[in-house]
């Protein structure tokens, strides 16, 4: 059974720092690509970040680069997202989703990807 599970929201000052943890089960890093997704209130999902499950290659969507790192480790069944320098408008609820298929151009679109996670709050906020 497929399963996602994320952790590391909370509540950060701006300019501040998080890390996002997603911990897969049901099949390994080496078959799933993983994205990293957000959605605040009233607006659509938005595509983050994704590391490939082949060689690791990483995307980054324009409002993030710079400031977030996605990362794995295959031993531990684990993608990160390391945010930093954090603003306000990156305040939303952060999902990793994962599917055997690259998206097609970037991150991807929400129906790109067949496995998703509950979710996990992000505040920036002083």
């Amino acid at each position: 059974q497929v399963q996602l599970v994320e952790s590391g929201g909370g509540l950060v000052q701006p300019g501040g720092s998080l890390r996002l943890s997603c911990v897969v089960s049901g099949f390994t890093l080496d078959y799933h690509g993983i994205g990293w997704f957000r959605q605040a209130p009233g607006k659509e999902r938005e595509g983050v970040s994704y590391i490939s499950r082949s060689d690791g290659r990483t995307r980054y969507a324009d409002s993030v680069k710079g400031r977030f790192t996605i990362s794995r480790d295959n031993a531990k069944n684990t993608v990160y997202l390391q945010m930093n320098a954090l603003k306000p408008e990156d305040t939303a609820v952060y999902y990793c989703a994962s599917d055997e298929r690259e998206p097609w151009y970037g991150v991807g679109q929400p129906y790109e990807y067949g496995y998703w996670g509950q979710g996990t709050q992000v505040t920036v906020s002083s």
